[in-house]
């Protein structure tokens, strides 16, 4: 009797480094929203971006980062502009 094994799926590097990246791209558009939009959204928008176009097994993850850090930006201004906090 042949008993056939699936091979192992085993994540490449760069899997593991755009889901890492993209974990801290949503982080940094949570903080966004309380601390200085203006200074943290940008950076993590070219991060979340840079973990979509890794992509692999976490590409989903990187996308929604995009759209926290769009939203965090958006709120973080308006945010800022009504409680009369700094920007940048």
């Amino acid at each position: 009797m042949n008993v056939v094994r699936d091979p192992v799926e085993r994540d490449r590097p760069a899997d593991v480094v755009a889901g890492f990246i993209a974990a801290a791209a949503l982080f940094a558009g949570l903080v966004a929203i309380v601390y200085r939009p203006v200074r943290v959204s940008p950076v993590a928008l070219i991060v979340a971006l840079v973990a979509v176009g890794i992509g692999g097994r976490h590409a989903r993850l990187a996308t929604i980062a995009v759209g926290v850090v769009a939203s965090g930006w958006v709120l973080g201004m308006i945010l800022s502009i009504l409680a009369d906090r700094p920007l940048w």
